[in-house]
């Protein structure tokens, strides 16, 4: 086993290798960014590194800066975790010219792997099917075009470099397909410095499943099961499980044979997931990501590995035991929770962590790479944290995982957990009608905008809780009056809304005038100066607040303004043009993920403060418009 490891990564997966690394006996040494002087996995190592300013290019992307900190600290290995540098072949050979063990697959592989048209290739030659499409060279307009007419639309286009999701976008007919191509390029060479694109047939209902496989340096390569990650945002995966639920045995076992033989096509060592597209009974390769998963953890929890430890052993030259794999015992569910605003189309959001508390118990795990106090910034991926629940078969699982999201806090900004909590009850779901679609098809339930609580919850909550920042010496009398029972206007605040209630004293406590109180299905907790109220797929914290001013904060409707920091990439009208209600105005992105802005009325731009490429910051104004008469 290594002495010394370095981790080139930051955030939860930063977290977790280092208490994996530490557990086996090797002292710890992490990076970070100036925006990460003090997060989460900057404590959890033995020493720590600044590596250079917030944005990633300066800092997790310089594999010069960090091979430098590794040689001062006596590393002899490095863990590049997921993200970054994990899938960059010339860090690893830097890595081995340095006599420095990569944790991860070799060189060659990573480059095979990492282009989406290379490894399509290599797949049609080890008999793993593909899905039809277009990897050539050529990537004019007039040749993608025409390929595109040949594969049949709808075609989805790709980034020949990368994944998550970015440069990846469906043609649904000719009309689109140009404004499409210029997107996913646009996106492409942002994200990777690659423009390149493939074309796939898109497939309608496809569930999107994932074998893990795992290498030694002997050439053993083993399968450790199925996981589906159909449930995504934007290409991106929002939920996952394992094993891969409602397969038949015969398609399971041809995913995990075409999964070893599309490692063993590349010699693969050490852990990696191959992707595959699933309709019906057929299944085509995806890709192969050539590092650890974000959804590694489902997997842990069905084979009871630890898949950290394993890339550990296996770089240090341990073989795989000759009892691998060892079969899944019962169902894991994973959600990630996002600095995002699930109702506003998953915009990421910023700010400081005020509260994150998620209950402990049997089957829960909370993987985090944040904690309360901590800053979400614009520079990283918005995800703040797993949360992974294990049970005896799925529904249980599930029921577990709904729970723990239901008495879950996460306060501070935007998130997504009401979205979470609505995904991990809905019918659909338990009733596994799963494919990359279903949030689109279920968004009027899933990405309806938070309720107000309640009345009749309100004056439950109220009457069997009070806070003792809501009471006074008011509250110590019977509140008689010669007149009337004592009462008063008191404003309390759901998170949603800010209700302004007559309260009235009486013999058996405070009750809503004119309100009758129903506590059906809800539990209720002291929350510090709050009321906790959560039913199943809702919760609400209920706290005493000033009133409200009564001017209007709504700013002014014809100014589009930066939600958060960010980049304009793409500026489509000028001072001065005239503009139909919805039409596309500009571009901007942060992180990872473009924002389109669009016209709210009919109207002539008056001004545009910012130029193409321009960093703008929150609350920045990108366009003016006026309305018409």
């Amino acid at each position: 086993m290594f002495r010394t490891l370095l981790i080139a990564n930051r955030g939860e997966i930063a977290v977790r290798i280092a208490r994996t690394a530490r557990r086996l006996g090797c002292r710890v040494v992490a990076v970070y960014s100036e925006a990460d002087r003090h997060a989460l996995h900057v404590g959890a190592a033995d020493e720590a590194h600044c590596i250079g300013p917030a944005p990633a290019a300066q800092s997790y992307l310089r594999a010069d800066t960090i091979l430098d900190v590794a040689r001062r600290a006596g590393a002899d290995a490095i863990h590049p975790g997921y993200g970054f540098l994990s899938e960059n072949a010339a860090f690893a050979e830097a890595c081995t010219a340095s006599g420095i063990a990569f944790v991860g697959p070799g060189p060659e592989a990573i480059r095979a792997m990492g282009s989406k048209a290379e490894s399509k290739r290599l797949m049609v030659a080890a008999g793993v099917p593909t899905v039809p499409g277009y990897h050539g060279e050529d990537q004019s307009d007039a040749v993608l075009e025409a390929e595109a007419q040949r594969i049949g639309f709808p075609v989805l286009i790709k980034a020949s470099a990368g994944g998550g999701g970015k440069g990846m976008r469906p043609a649904y007919g000719p009309a689109d397909f140009l404004a499409e191509l210029a997107g996913a390029r646009r996106e492409a060479q942002a994200a990777f410095g690659d423009a390149r694109v493939l074309l796939e047939r898109y497939l309608t209902r496809p569930r999107h499943v994932e074998v893990q496989v795992l290498g030694d340096q002997r050439g053993r390569i083993i399968h450790l099961h199925t996981r589906d990650c159909s449930v995504q945002r934007r290409h991106q995966k929002v939920l996952e499980e394992a094993p891969a639920p409602a397969l038949s045995e015969a398609l399971r076992e041809r995913l995990h044979d075409a999964a070893v033989n599309a490692a063993r096509a590349v010699a693969y060592v050490n852990a990696g997931t191959v992707e595959f597209i699933v309709e019906g009974d057929e299944a085509y390769f995806l890709e192969m990501n050539t590092r650890l998963q974000v959804e590694h953890p489902v997997t842990e929890l069905v084979t009871g590995l630890d898949l950290v430890e394993w890339q550990l052993r296996v770089a240090s030259g341990e073989a795989l035991p000759g009892d691998f794999p060892p079969l899944p015992r019962g169902h894991a569910v994973e959600v990630r929770l996002y600095a995002e605003d699930a109702v506003h189309d998953f915009r990421p959001s910023t700010g400081r962590v005020t509260r994150l508390e998620v209950p402990e118990g049997e089957g829960l795990r909370l993987d985090a790479g944040f904690r309360a106090g901590d800053a979400v910034t614009s520079f990283y991926d918005p995800m703040l944290a797993k949360l992974i629940a294990w049970g005896q078969d799925r529904e249980a699982a599930l029921d577990r995982l709904a729970a723990a999201l239901d008495a879950a806090t996460l306060e501070g900004f935007a998130t997504n957990l009401p979205f979470l909590r609505r995904l991990a009850r809905h019918p659909a779901l338990r009733a596994l009608e799963l494919d990359t679609g279903f949030i689109a098809r279920h968004a009027d339930a899933l990405l309806a905008a938070p309720q107000p609580m309640p009345a009749k919850l309100l004056a439950a909550a109220l009457g069997r809780h009070r806070p003792e920042s809501a009471s006074g010496p008011w509250d110590r009398r019977d509140g008689f009056r010669l007149h009337g029972a004592a009462e008063r206007v008191e404003h309390w605040s759901d998170g949603v809304t800010t209700h302004a209630l007559v309260v009235r004293r009486a013999p058996s406590g405070v009750t809503l005038d004119g309100v009758t109180p129903d506590a059906s299905g809800a539990q209720f907790a002291a929350d510090g100066k709050a009321i906790r109220v959560t039913r199943p797929g809702e919760a609400w914290r209920l706290e005493r607040v000033e009133a409200p001013a009564s001017a209007s904060e709504a700013g002014d409707a014809g100014t589009l303004l930066a939600p958060i920091p960010g980049r304009l990439v793409q500026l489509l009208v000028a001072a001065g043009d005239r503009v139909a209600e919805g039409q596309l105005l500009a571009v901007m992105e942060a992180m990872k993920t473009e924002l389109k802005f669009h016209a709210p009325f009919a109207g002539r731009i008056e001004s545009v403060p910012h130029a193409l490429g321009d960093a703008v910051e929150e609350g920045e104004a990108l366009l003016l418009l006026t309305p018409d008469q």
